[in-house]
């Protein structure tokens, strides 16, 4: 069974970070793309960033480049998302998503509230 655990959201302030953490199971983590997204109050969800499976490239949002970066450790089956200079824009919940085919996963996704 697939499982995405997200962790590592909260309440920071603009200018400040945080790391995102999904811990992934239940398929062979190593071959298969992953990303995150995020849904802010009223908007639709948006692709923040994605990652191949070897890690070897990325790509990203235009609102989030520059400032957020996407990892993956194939050995811990996990996908991080480093966010810095957060924005108050950048305040929704933020999911991890990945895709065999036509089954697609999300997870549970955490809150990331950028506020003074």
């Amino acid at each position: 069974q697939v499982q995405l655990v997200e962790s590592g959201g909260g309440l920071v302030q603009p200018g400040g970070s945080l790391r995102l953490s999904c811990a992934a199971s239940g398929f062979t983590f190593k071959y298969y793309p992953m990303s995150w997204y995020r849904q802010a109050p009223g908007k639709e969800r948006e692709l923040v960033a994605r990652i191949t499976g070897r890690g070897v490239a990325t790509n990203y949002a235009d609102s989030v480049k520059d400032r957020f970066t996407i990892s993956r450790d194939n050995a811990k089956n996990t996908v991080y998302l480093q966010m810095n200079s957060l924005k108050p824009e950048d305040t929704a919940v933020y999911y991890c998503y990945c895709r065999f085919g036509a089954p697609e996963y999300w997870g549970q996704g955490t809150q990331v509230t950028v506020s003074s």
